[in-house]
Order: C-alpha cells, then sequence, then structure tokens
C-alpha cells in the first residue's frame, strides 16, 4: 500500500501528519501578536496629545478665535429681496414654469 493512502476506521486521511492544530495554534499566535501591537499603537497615539500641548498653541487659539470674530462682525449680511409672491395660483404656476424654462435653456447653453 502507497504511503499517505491509510484510512482510519472513519474514512479520514493519514493520522500521522495531522497539521491542522499547528496551523490554529500559528493563526492564534499571529492575531495575538497583532492584535497586541494595535493596542500598544492606540494607547500611545492616546497618550501623544497630551505631552505634545504647549502654551504657544493656547496664543494661537486665541489669536484665530479673535480674527473670526472680527470677521463676524464686520460681515454684514447682504440684504435679501423681498419676493412679491402672485396671490392668484395659474400666476405663480406660469411663473414657476417660465423660472424652470430659463433654467433649462440656461444649462443647455454650457
Amino acid at each position: 500500500m502507497p504511503l499517505g493512502t491509510e484510512r482510519h476506521a472513519d474514512g479520514a486521511g493519514s493520522g500521522a501528519n495531522c497539521s491542522i492544530g499547528l496551523v490554529r495554534r500559528l493563526l492564534t499566535w499571529l492575531a495575538g501578536v497583532a492584535g497586541g501591537l494595535a493596542a500598544y499603537r492606540a494607547l500611545a497615539r492616546r497618550r501623544r496629545p497630551a505631552a505634545e500641548a504647549a502654551p504657544e498653541a493656547d496664543a494661537r487659539v486665541e489669536e484665530l478665535r479673535e480674527k473670526l470674530a472680527q470677521a463676524h462682525a464686520t460681515e454684514a449680511e447682504p440684504p435679501r429681496p423681498e419676493r412679491v409672491e402672485p396671490a392668484d395660483p395659474a400666476e405663480r404656476r406660469r411663473a414657476v414654469h417660465e423660472q424652470g424654462k430659463a433654467a433649462l435653456d440656461e444649462m443647455r447653453r454650457d
């Protein structure tokens, strides 16, 4: 009988060379190492910003906030033109259709 073709009583393949356990163990170790590295990097990243915080950053933040406040104070809201809506629904429908046709003509020109 050639080697590697022996069968167990239940019909399974060779009994002496089962690598499933070794592969599972290897994959378990690799997954553990990858998880450990991910946890280490997450903790290292979480600790880093606290150590890098500098007082000069606060001054820049305050300066930018002041600029933003000035920009908001000087920026006046543009006056909105008041639209007069037609009271008649048929007139309103006609106006909407005219606006739609004008928009289509504008898009077709491009």
